[in-house]
């Protein structure tokens, strides 16, 4: 379980600004890495989905990234009034072409999802459940090698995650979620899927509760997490915290079998999950 979280860590969010590989064959991403996106380049604010595992890197920061994945699976159920925790895309004014080209992502999206409406088919193709054992609102099959491909390209047809959700033994597919680098600004997200029409979204001002508050995000009123009151460096260093300011990459989720573009999208149903 502690190599598949850090693999998690490491490679859905990691955000070293390597230049632009080759573009696979069916990508549609352009954009080369820019500066004046959010990098967190100091070690002790770096991303909790960075490299964890690259070499040189301190165990006990391997650790304090471990726990903040948990945490943030947990404090991500229900977020819809994040606050200060949540920063989302401006949307756009259409542009002409825009249309067309989110709808040739949700056209992949359903395609890809059509395949794997049986979560057996994803998982003998190489998707792994991040944490079954923990019980969530949406579970994310996750494949590793899509979400290194999306540090780089973007593959409408390689999806980083499948979205299910749980019904007894079963897991029923409801969507889809892509991934770009933290380190994108909005211009390079908008050459990926058009602003215009999806917005996405990262996690923010993270404060990692010491050891000894751990559990203290479950309970109502927090002051850590996702869900918590501190979300500045400064009054999470004041509470003994390790303060992260932007958690996993950018994010966005499709919902293919919808029937409308307000539910393609939906930016609530989005948060919701």
């Amino acid at each position: 379980m502690r190599h598949r979280l850090l693999m998690f860590v490491a490679i859905v969010s990691c955000s070293i600004a390597w230049g632009q590989a080759q573009n696979a064959p069916g990508s549609t991403d352009q954009s080369a890495p820019a500066g004046g996106a959010q990098s967190g380049s100091d070690m002790s604010g770096m991303s909790q989905h960075d490299m964890s595992n690259m070499p040189g890197m301190m165990d006990s920061d391997k650790d304090a990234n471990n726990a903040a994945a948990t945490r943030v699976m947990h404090s991500m159920e229900g977020h819809m009034d994040m606050g200060p925790h949540m920063k989302m895309t401006e949307l756009r004014t259409p542009k002409p072409g825009d249309a067309e080209r989110a709808a040739r992502v949700v056209d992949a999206a359903k395609k890809v999802s059509e395949k794997y409406v049986d979560y057996h088919t994803a998982l003998a193709d190489g998707f792994k459940i991040f944490h079954p054992e923990v019980p969530q609102k949406i579970y994310h099959f996750t494949n590793y090698g899509y979400a290194m491909e999306a540090q780089f390209n973007f593959n409408p047809e390689h999806p980083t995650s499948l979205l299910y959700e749980k019904h007894g033994g079963e897991y029923k597919l409801v969507g889809v979620m892509y991934t770009a680098p933290k380190r994108f600004g909005e211009d390079q997200l908008d050459e990926r899927i058009p602003l215009s029409v999806a917005q996405w979204h990262e996690h923010v001002n993270f404060c990692l509760a010491p050891p000894d508050k751990r559990g203290e995000g479950f309970q109502p009123h927090p002051q850590f997490g996702l869900r918590g009151s501190i979300a500045t460096r400064e009054a999470c260093d004041g509470a003994g915290g390790r303060f992260i300011p932007v958690v996993f990459n950018w994010m966005v989720h499709v919902y293919p079998f919808e029937k409308d573009q307000a539910a393609i999208w939906s930016v609530e149903r989005q948060h919701a999950d």
